[in-house]
Parts: C-alpha cells; structure tokens; sequence
C-alpha cells in the first residue's frame, strides 16, 4: 500500500508553490518523494527550495506572471527540458477580489477569470500534451467551496471556482482512457494570504467559524494529504471528481 503513495522519481509543477496552500501542497509532494517546480508571480521562493532540498529533491523555481498566458507553453517546455518528463501538474496559484456585484470593475471581473481559469487551462493544455506522449500523468485543480456555492462580495472568483468543476470534468472524460487523471480539490475557509481580510473580520470570522464542524479554519498543510493521494497511483481509478476538503462547511 506505501508504494501506492509513493512519488519518488516523479516530477511535479505547482503553481504559486512558494506560500499559502501552494507551500503546503508542494511541501507535501516533495515529502512523498516528488522533485519540485515552482512558478511564482514573485521571485522570492527560498523558504520552499531549502525545505524541497532539504528532503533530498530536485528543485526548481520559476519567475511568471500566469496572466500572461502566451509565456505559459514555453514555461512547461522548459521544465520538461529541464527534467525530462513531467508527471504532476497543481493549478494552485489564484487571486479574489471583493465589491458588491453592482460595483464590480470590469477590469478586475476580466483579470480574475484570466488568472483563476484562463491560465488553469493553458497550464492544463500544455501539460496534457507532455503526459499523452507519456501515456500517464496526474492534473490537480485548485476548486472551492465556492465551486458550489455564490459566496458573498466574490461574483468573479466564485464564476471562476464554478468553471474549473466543469472544466475537470471535461478534460477527465477526454483524457481518463488515455491515462491522465484529472480532479480537483476543494479548499474550505484556510488560514492564507487571501483569507486575510475574512479573518481580521471579527464578525465575518466568528459567523464562518461557528458553521465549521471542525471547529477551526483550514491549515495549508491540511491539503497535503489530498494532494498525494490524487497525484499518486492510489487514485488510478478517480476521474473527474472534486475533493472537498474543508472541516465539514459543505455538510453543515
């Protein structure tokens, strides 16, 4: 059962690998054994390279606006260049932001959907033509929640969350019988960047706490167990689904 979970040799690129949930998600791979690429807005990765080396792994980070979604296909040549193959792909790295639907800049509508989805299926296309030469490989998506729900103040994010359950279904009915597993997990309320403002929200915390069965937020680290499984052998036969991980909210 242990090799069934075992990623020693396998080579996986997470995006925003170097804080929050990519930090966890990242941290957890290298410790079941996988090499690491990491791809950062900003440049500042050393905490994640000395931790990813520090076990015994390959690491590499790379500098890269994913908004920029023209520069996405020669990022994921690169790093198969660099490693030979690659066999783990996490759409982590996203960004939100707030205003009541009424207000909501249609700039920040378009950079948000760009970033939370646009650039998941570039990173998605791009991978899966590298896994089909290899005839096996493994795509994780970041979803949400709000994959299921509207959430408050966040119409884009929320849109976006919607669009990547679809989307991993999609890719998983192309691609299942040619040996590219396609899931999603789906984070409750974690302890992250992005959450910030929810969590300095005396009210808003204590309201989004009270409905957590587990009693507390996520924790980055929370998400390292499902990532594993879903990148591993062990979920050979998981296709398309969404992976709620998120302290009991959605059963409340």
């Amino acid at each position: 059962m242990q090799k069934m979970f075992d990623l020693t040799g396998r080579v996986a690129l997470v995006t925003g690998g170097n804080r929050g949930l990519g930090f966890g998600i990242a941290k957890g791979l290298a410790e079941a054994g996988a090499d690491i690429v990491s791809i950062q807005r900003s440049g500042m990765d050393e905490e994640i390279k000395k931790v990813v080396e520090g076990l015994g792994r390959r690491y590499m980070g790379i500098q890269l606006d994913i908004s920029e979604l023209d520069k996405i296909y020669p990022t994921v040549d690169r790093v198969i260049e660099e490693f030979g193959r690659l066999d783990i792909l996490v759409n982590n790295a996203g960004i939100t932001r707030r205003y009541p639907p009424e207000d909501f800049p249609l700039e920040d509508w378009q950079v948000i959907l760009k970033v939370n989805l646009d650039a998941v299926f570039c990173f998605c296309q791009a991978a899966g033509r590298q896994m089909l030469k290899q005839g096996k490989g493994k795509i994780i998506n970041m979803a949400s929640v709000l994959t299921f729900q509207g959430g408050i103040l966040i119409p884009a994010y929320a849109a976006a969350k919607g669009a990547i359950g679809s989307l991993t279904k999609a890719l998983a009915n192309d691609w299942a019988s040619k040996g590219i597993n396609v899931n999603a997990i789906a984070p409750g309320y974690m302890v992250t960047d992005m959450t910030e403002a929810l969590q300095r929200d005396e009210v808003r915390s204590r309201q989004i706490l009270e409905r957590i069965p587990a009693n507390r937020w996520g924790k980055p680290e929370d998400l390292a167990g499902a990532v594993v499984f879903l990148a591993s052998d062990a979920s050979d036969y998981v296709h398309g689904h969404i992976l709620v991980v998120d302290g009991g909210w959605l059963g409340r």
